[in-house]
C-alpha cells in the first residue's frame, strides 16, 4: 500500500492537477477476528497510512481516503466462512449466515455493488472536501 500510494502521489504531483488516492481497507482494520491477525495488521496500517498521506499531500490538492468493506458475498468471504467454520466447528455457510443475521444492522451480506457505489463516490467530485478518512461500508456491523 505504501508503495502504491507513493507512486500514485508522485504522478499526481508531477502532473500538478491534484487527484484522489483511494485505499482498500477492511472492517478488520477496526477489529480483528480469530485466524485473521496478519490480515488485520495490514488493514490497521492502511488506516494510519491514509491519514498520514492525506496530511502530507493535501498541499498538492491530493485527497487520500480508504474504504472498509464488511461481509461481502465474494470468493474471499466464502473462504473465510469455510475456515472460520472449521475453527468454530460449524458447517460451511453457517458463519457467514450467523454474522449477517446477528451482527449486520441491515440484516444481509453486502454485495460487490454496495462497495463499488461507495468507491465511485470517493472518486467523484462529491468527495472533494474529504481527506484522511477510512470509512466503513458494512451495513452497520456491530462488534461484540
Amino acid at each position: 500500500m505504501f508503495l502504491c500510494y507513493k507512486e500514485a502521489a508522485k504522478l499526481m504531483i508531477n502532473q500538478g492537477t491534484g487527484g484522489k488516492i483511494i485505499g482498500a481497507c477492511s472492517v478488520s482494520g477496526y477489529r480483528s477476528s480469530p485466524m485473521l491477525s496478519p490480515y488485520s495488521v495490514t488493514k490497521w496500517s492502511v488506516r494510519g497510512l491514509t491519514q498520514a498521506a492525506a496530511m502530507e499531500w493535501a498541499k498538492y490538492k491530493i485527497t487520500v481516503n480508504a474504504y472498509c468493506p464488511g461481509i461481502v458475498g465474494t470468493p474471499m468471504w466464502d473462504f473465510i466462512d469455510e475456515e472460520l467454520g472449521k475453527y468454530e466447528g460449524k458447517q460451511k455457510g453457517e458463519v457467514i449466515k450467523e454474522n449477517s443475521n446477528k451482527r449486520i444492522a441491515l440484516g444481509r451480506t453486502g454485495v460487490p455493488e454496495d462497495v463499488a457505489n461507495f468507491v465511485s463516490y470517493l472518486a467523484s467530485r462529491d468527495s472533494d472536501y474529504m481527506t484522511g478518512q477510512t470509512i466503513m461500508i458494512d451495513g452497520g456491523i456491530e462488534f461484540s
